[in-house]
């Protein structure tokens, strides 16, 4: 129904690994899973967790498995290509808003910057807090996932009024946090104060 997206890039990997711990219990039906893994295939994963999710799933296997295996029988090198630096990098161009509509004061702020292409999304966030410090400053917090950003504009998400800053892109939530996300040139990134 979403291109083979089941939840997020992050929670893909578990759900790759849950259909395929219970594929026997739903036979005979068959559950066709290429679309699923083209969406794993063609991701950049970066965050570890991410990864150590994934992988089981990639070769079949899931969390259920690791008892059985032998990793002492297993002697595979796996070589990493060298790959060659690439030239200066052009810049990009990002507009980046910033909406609370819910809480104190409300405001709708906007602004441009431009960032190496291949930045992520924090990246673009900092040039913003550079450009205009005093509207457009967050705080991040690091998780296991990533950073999660806790406030922006002095405006802090709570798990008791349920408040979050959730990133937006063309109006869709977007699938990846603001470590890993990579804007593309002229893509407008919404942050917008959000309830739960």
């Amino acid at each position: 129904e979403r291109n083979g997206m089941i939840g997020n890039i992050y929670s893909m990997g578990l759900a790759l690994q849950a259909l395929e711990a219970t594929r026997k219990f739903y036979a005979p039906r068959e559950w066709d899973c290429a679309q699923a893994f083209s969406r794993v295939y063609a991701h950049d994963y970066q965050l570890p967790m991410a990864i150590a999710q994934v992988l089981p799933a990639l070769v079949g296997r899931s969390y259920l498995d690791v008892a059985g295996l032998d990793c002492a029988a297993t002697s595979m090198v796996c070589q990493v290509p060298t790959l060659p630096l690439s030239p200066c990098t052009a810049l990009i161009q990002v507009h980046y808003s910033i909406t609370n509509t819910l809480q104190g004061k409300h405001f709708h702020n906007s602004i441009s910057v431009e960032v190496p292409s291949g930045s992520t999304l924090l990246r673009v966030m900092e040039e913003a807090e550079k450009k205009d410090p005093q509207t457009f400053s967050f705080q991040t917090e690091q998780t296991s996932w990533g950073p999660y950003v806790t406030s922006i504009h002095g405006l802090a998400g709570s798990t008791e009024d349920r408040t979050y800053w959730h990133f937006l892109s063309a109006g869709n939530a977007l699938e990846e946090g603001v470590g890993t996300y990579k804007p593309r040139d002229g893509e407008h990134i919404q942050a917008v104060f959000s309830t739960y």
